[in-house]
C-alpha cells in the first residue's frame, strides 16, 4: 500500500473516530453528593466518586452517550427528571410503584433493604417495634422514610435530615436515638467513620432494588439496560461491586 494511500486511510479514520466523538449526545446527570460508598465527593481532586459514579460512566461509554454530572440533595431528584432539567439520575433510587408512575426505570442494579444503626451501648432498640415514642432519623424523600410513616404508629419522633452525614452526627451526639437507613449506606458508616460508636442491628427491612431513574419517555432506557446487561455478563459489574463491597453474593 503506498504511502499517499496510508496517509489518506488515516485521514479518513481520524474524521471518522472526530465525527462519532463529535455527535456523541451529552446527558444530564445527577447524583447525591452524600450516600456513601454510592456517591460522595474526593475531597483531593474535587471528583464524584463511589460505586453508582463507576456504574454510570461504564454505562454512558457503553451506550453512547457523554454525562454532564452534577450533584442535588436527594429530595430534589425525582423532581428534576419530572421537569426535565436532568436526563438522568443515580444515586441508589429504589424502584417503587409511585416512582414508576412519574419516571422511567432501568432493570434493577443493586439489591438492598433498610437497616437500623445504634450507638454501641444501646440496650433499648433491638428491633424496628423498638423505635416507638423514640427520636429516629433517616434521609428526606427517602424510602426508609416512607416506611417509618406508615409502620410506626407514633411517628412524632422522627426527624428527616437532607444529608445522611447529618443524621449520623445527631446519633452519636445523642441527639437521636436510632437511624434507619438503606442498609449499604449504614453499614458502610458503621464501619468506617463510625467504627466503636455505633451498630448495626435487626435484620433487613423491606428488600429493595436500585435502578438508574430517567426522564419518563426516554429514549436511553433500552441503550442503559443493554450496557448493565453486558457489564453482568462480562463481569465488569462484579469487579466493580467488589471494589465497594467485598465479594459479591452468587446470587447477584
Amino acid at each position: 500500500m503506498s504511502t499517499k494511500l496510508l496517509k489518506t486511510v488515516g485521514a479518513t479514520l481520524a474524521l471518522t473516530v472526530a465525527a462519532s466523538t463529535a455527535s456523541a449526545e451529552t446527558l444530564k446527570v445527577v447524583t447525591d453528593p452524600s450516600f456513601v460508598p454510592f456517591e460522595m465527593m474526593d475531597q483531593e481532586t474535587g471528583e464524584m466518586v463511589g460505586f453508582d459514579m463507576e456504574i454510570i460512566r461504564e454505562v454512558a461509554d457503553r451506550a453512547g452517550f457523554d454525562i454532564d454530572l452534577n450533584t442535588m440533595d436527594f429530595n430534589g431528584i425525582i423532581p428534576a427528571l419530572q421537569s426535565g432539567n436532568v436526563d438522568i439520575a443515580i444515586a441508589g433510587i429504589t424502584i417503587t410503584d409511585e416512582r414508576e408512575e412519574i419516571v422511567d426505570f432501568s432493570d434493577p442494579y443493586y439489591d438492598s433493604g433498610l437497616r437500623l444503626l445504634v450507638r454501641e451501648g444501646n440496650g433499648d432498640i433491638n428491633e424496628f417495634d423498638d423505635l416507638e415514642d423514640k427520636k429516629v432519623g433517616t434521609k428526606i424523600g427517602s424510602t426508609s422514610y416512607d416506611y417509618l410513616m406508615k409502620n410506626l404508629e407514633a411517628d412524632d419522633g422522627v426527624t428527616p435530615y437532607p444529608g445522611s452525614a447529618d443524621m449520623y452526627m445527631a446519633l452519636m451526639s445523642g441527639a437521636i436515638d436510632a437511624v434507619f437507613y438503606d442498609a449499604p449506606n449504614v453499614g458502610y458508616f458503621a464501619r468506617t467513620k463510625g467504627e466503636g460508636k455505633v451498630k448495626t442491628i435487626g435484620p433487613l427491612y423491606e428488600g429493595q432494588q436500585y435502578g438508574i431513574a430517567l426522564v419518563e419517555g426516554s429514549e436511553w432506557v433500552d441503550e442503559v439496560n443493554t450496557a448493565l446487561a453486558a457489564m453482568k455478563e462480562d463481569g465488569t459489574y462484579k469487579e466493580i461491586y467488589e471494589k465497594w463491597f467485598g465479594p459479591m453474593p452468587e446470587d447477584m
